[in-house]
């Protein structure tokens, strides 16, 4: 019996159990660069892995309410989280809002000027306008209602390049398939000839609002906790601000 009991606490102190099976992220294109460093960040402090499935706002929330595995989903506006919220996948309780960021005109280095000062006039010279599908993605959704309180969205309407995602009106802009694009600030950190031609103000611009939620599809609701909360601290806070992405003032968090 002795023996027995040696060889089961030696089978019993070598066992190591399983890692955790990485958290799946569904996360906004805009948010690939800050997201990415972030879970790095999140592992190297002694949280699981992170995987993440970066794609525009409106095919994430459409793939969640179909049924793909996901256990945080974190959108570019509160639109598309209302919709996953609708249909019952969000955890009660999980929101939280977790930055904004900013829409620019963008152009190309050599036509900036010309854009800033008559992007306004909505001149001929601007014949395509490149931005996110204003009828579905998120980025093109906030161009959109931009225009229209300026009073050019009939102006440009014509002209306008939709995109899949607010990086693809980038890359449209930036391989002569339009002569300007709106898209957010913090996507000019990885732009490669494209410059602001000018930044539109928070003010004269829509609230932008980036909401983040557990969903009920999630086998690991305690880690997407951990998770939601390291994006929400401090650490990731500095992450954000380096790749441009405004906080959300307190008063406005929900």
């Amino acid at each position: 019996m002795l023996v027995r009991g040696l060889c089961l606490a030696a089978v019993l102190s070598s066992f190591v159990p399983p890692p955790p099976a990485p958290l799946l992220v569904s996360a906004a294109t805009s948010l690939t660069d800050a997201l990415e460093e972030i879970g790095r960040d999140y592992a190297a402090s002694g949280g699981g892995t992170v995987r993440f499935n970066f794609a525009a706002s409106n095919v994430l929330a459409r793939q969640i309410v179909s049924g793909a595995p996901a256990d945080v989903f974190i959108s570019a506006d509160e639109a598309q989280m209302a919709v996953v919220q609708k249909a019952g996948a969000v955890a009660p309780g999980s929101r939280l809002d977790v930055v904004s960021n900013q829409l620019v005109v963008a152009a190309l280095a050599g036509r900036a000027e010309f854009v800033a000062a008559r992007f306004a006039e909505a001149p001929p010279e601007i014949r395509r306008l490149a931005l996110g599908d204003p009828a579905a993605v998120p980025a093109g959704v906030y161009a959109r209602q931009y225009l229209e309180a300026r009073g050019l969205w009939k102006a440009y309407e014509a002209r306008i390049v939709p995109a899949g995602n607010v990086r693809a009106a980038l890359v449209a802009l930036e391989n002569g398939a339009a002569d300007a694009a709106i898209v957010y600030a913090t996507d000019m950190t990885i732009a490669r000839g494209a410059v602001v031609a000018f930044a539109i103000p928070p003010n004269q611009g829509p609230r932008i609002v980036y909401p983040a939620a557990i969903l009920t599809t999630t086998s690991n609701q305690s880690e997407a906790k951990r998770f939601l909360a390291f994006v929400a601290g401090s650490r990731a806070a500095e992450v954000f601000r380096r790749y441009r992405f405004l906080p959300i003032p307190r008063n406005e968090r929900r």
